[in-house]
């Protein structure tokens, strides 16, 4: 069987900038996306986060509240915690505002800035950097209207590997008008997902995945938002 203890929750959404024990409403609402400032994600002057993209700054700041809510955002040694990431569009928005940039002049005023975060994963360095991070980390494709890829992996990533962890979520931006397409609920959200309880902090529950199929402290889960108002019991 393949099961984890949920320890936190973190996210970047419509509803703003939280993580789950400070949690007074559901996260995953629909609305506009307000991208996060340094200065809302971290204390001290970080001078790459305001370099990087708005797909980056969503999805690192979502790890960062994740991490913080289970007490795991500190760190002297380097220690095995993956990222398993969902995205439906990835960091289109800036592949697009690139080539904007390339097509004048035959590439002569490309921005090598933009260029920096032409790939849904640039994100995962900078976490796995800041957080010291040695975890598998990945971005999967995936249309996926239950929002429940990245965390059906995430917990088979854990049982397969010598990982201590997984944090396992969504990431999306709304999507350029020019492809039609529908996101109503753009942002960043992660779950924590680690091997066994842990003494400092009260874990949400235990999550396990059975035969394809989601169940969180017993109880069948149909999509995200279902298992996070579970968690946060909202």
């Amino acid at each position: 069987m393949m099961k984890a203890i949920i320890n936190g929750i973190g996210w970047v959404t419509p509803a703003g900038c939280g993580q789950g024990r400070q949690a007074q409403s559901h996260p995953l609402v629909p609305g506009e996306l307000e991208i996060p400032t340094r200065k809302q994600v971290f204390a001290d002057i970080d001078r790459r986060f305001g370099r990087l993209d708005d797909f980056s700054r969503i999805g690192l700041a979502a790890v960062a509240f994740c991490l913080r809510d289970g007490m795991t955002e500190e760190w002297t040694e380097k220690r095995p915690l993956g990222i398993v990431a969902a995205s439906r569009y990835g960091c289109l928005p800036t592949d697009l505002e690139y080539f904007a940039t390339v097509m004048p002049q035959h590439g002569q005023l490309a921005s090598p800035n933009l260029f920096a975060y032409t790939l849904p994963n640039c994100f995962l360095g900078e976490a796995a950097l800041r957080f010291g991070l040695t975890g598998n980390s990945m971005i999967i494709n995936r249309q996926d209207v239950t929002n429940l890829a990245a965390i059906s992996m995430g917990l088979e990533e854990l049982a397969w590997s010598g990982q201590d962890g997984v944090l396992a979520g969504i990431v999306d931006l709304r999507p350029p008008t020019e492809l039609g397409g529908e996101n109503n609920c753009p942002g960043s959200l992660f779950l924590l997902l680690g091997k066994e309880t842990r003494s400092d902090v009260p874990s949400y529950g235990e999550l396990e995945l059975r035969d394809g199929a989601l169940f969180f402290n017993n109880a069948a889960i149909g999509n995200l938002a279902e298992l996070v108002a579970a968690c946060l019991e909202i």
